[in-house]
């Protein structure tokens, strides 16, 4: 195995996601290069690298480029077709999340890509948010003694509905496919799979086709989790608020990488990814109050990993397995919507 050489990185998608969330990171890393693009968008690429490949579909991209590495950016109900067809080509495979719209597809892209021998990988990038790195260090130094609540929001201020597809009446549509899968993908990692789940999804907005917010509880046997999106929060975003047996945190404002990215601030220095000190959450106890300094993050820790995992046989930084079930409790907080009852969580 080459643990040197570059990984040759293609792109499915040239969009939002692509530009802001992915190329910033495999074009400043040495262990990649960006050398196929399936996009609409051929003449801005070819303007912008000039020596990359560009195909005008996914399918004929993935029959005939050699990449090692395929970041699939589209949207969602063409996930598990284009990773399917991926793995089958022998590539490795990142998948924005959510990492399918259905349960069965998951667990058949992970049997393929165990079979190819193949690195299957869900860009759960939020892990490397630093408010959450800072509640997982609270909680894992016990810093609030036994947690007791959780919650956690990813609200916005948008009442109006927009016209693109993740606010259209599609398969793998609405803010729980959008949003859902950080809030619930952080919590699984801070606590687990839950014994029950209870849920309120739905289309708050006048001629919303689609969820645009949910209330997820999450049970398990000491404490509880919630999970939200809304629409309609014009106020400062609470971010996080965990409560302890010896102190509560609380966090408001969201990381600012997706807003440097944005704004074209590119992540090569080493506090790029530094929130500022205004913006720290405050640890309360009985009788004190202080800030806690917010943990550096930075996505790039994810790109890192996933060179490591393909050229060295490393962890890979997100698994197919683990994704897969924010997909399994997406489609109980469904159910548990659908049916106004509160629905036990297989472990199998």
């Amino acid at each position: 195995m080459n643990t040197t050489a570059e990984i040759k990185t293609a792109i499915i998608g040239y969009g939002f996601s692509a530009t802001t969330f992915h190329l910033p990171f495999i074009l400043n890393l040495p262990l990649f290069r960006f050398t196929a693009v399936s996009t609409s968008k051929g003449e801005q690429v070819q303007q912008q690298h000039p020596e990359v490949e560009v195909y005008a579909d996914a399918e004929t991209l993935l029959t005939r480029c050699d990449a090692d590495l395929v970041i699939i950016t589209a949207p969602n109900a063409a996930h598990f077709a284009l990773a399917k067809l991926s793995l089958e080509q022998g590539k490795h495979v990142v998948l924005e999340k959510p990492f399918v719209t259905r349960v069965e597809q998951g667990e058949e892209l992970i049997a393929l890509a165990e079979k190819q021998q193949r690195v299957l990988s869900v860009y759960h990038n939020r892990r490397w948010d630093g408010d959450f790195l800072t509640v997982q260090k609270l909680i894992t130094g016990n810093s609030l003694g036994p947690v007791r609540y959780f919650e956690s929001h990813f609200d916005r201020f948008r009442p109006e509905v927009r016209k693109r597809w993740r606010e259209s009446d599609v398969e793998g549509g609405g803010i729980l496919f959008d949003l859902g899968p950080h809030l619930i993908d952080q919590a699984l990692q801070l606590f687990g799979p839950p014994t029950a789940i209870t849920a309120q999804v739905q289309a708050m907005r006048p001629r919303s086709q689609v969820d645009d917010f949910f209330h997820i509880t999450l049970h398990y046997s000491e404490l509880t989790a919630v999970l939200r999106s809304s629409p309609y929060c014009a106020a400062p975003n609470l971010r996080f608020e965990v409560q302890g047996e010896t102190g509560s945190y609380v966090k408001y404002g969201l990381d600012p990488q997706e807003d440097r990215l944005k704004s074209g601030t590119l992540p090569v220095t080493a506090d790029w990814a530094q929130e500022n000190t205004e913006q720290f959450g405050q640890l309360f106890t009985a009788d004190s109050t202080y800030p806690v300094a917010t943990e550096s993050g930075g996505y790039q820790h994810y790109y890192h990993q996933l060179a490591s995992a393909i050229q060295r046989n490393g962890d890979v930084p997100v698994s197919a397995e683990q994704a897969l079930w924010s997909i399994r409790l997406i489609h109980l907080a469904r159910q548990s919507s659908a049916s106004g009852q509160t629905l036990q969580v297989s472990r199998t």
